[in-house]
């Protein structure tokens, strides 16, 4: 049973950059796909990213060529690298392995903060 972390989340003005990080408990992780996911309040959670085992990425419109996502294997990481923020991207971020759409394929960690002033 995987647990995951993520970290790196805060209050940052609008164009700023921020890094997102999320730890797993197993190595394990590293066979499947990873997503990173948000939630806005009163929205449902939304796919932003996904990176493949074997690193290949994708991105939802909303954040293409803003953001970037990557992962090591060895460290049982994944990280998603935020920049050119903006307020609408204020949410809560989780991470998860990929199950399609906005479906993960273990429990939900406590996600981390990530709030965009203009």
């Amino acid at each position: 049973h995987v647990q995951l972390v993520e970290s790196g989340g805060g209050l940052v003005q609008a164009g700023g950059s921020l890094r997102l990080s999320c730890a797993a408990s197993e190595s394990i992780f590293s066979i499947y796909a990873m997503g990173w996911y948000r939630q806005a309040p009163g929205k449902q959670r939304e796919l932003v990213a996904v990176i493949t085992s074997g690193g290949m990425t994708n991105f939802a419109d909303s954040v293409k060529g803003r953001f970037t996502v990557s992962r090591d294997n060895a460290k049982n990481m994944v990280y998603l690298q935020m920049n050119s923020l903006k307020p609408e991207d204020t949410a809560v971020y989780y991470c998860n392995g990929h199950a399609g759409g906005s479906l993960g394929v273990w429990d939900w960690g406590q996600g981390t903060q990530v709030t965009v002033s203009s």
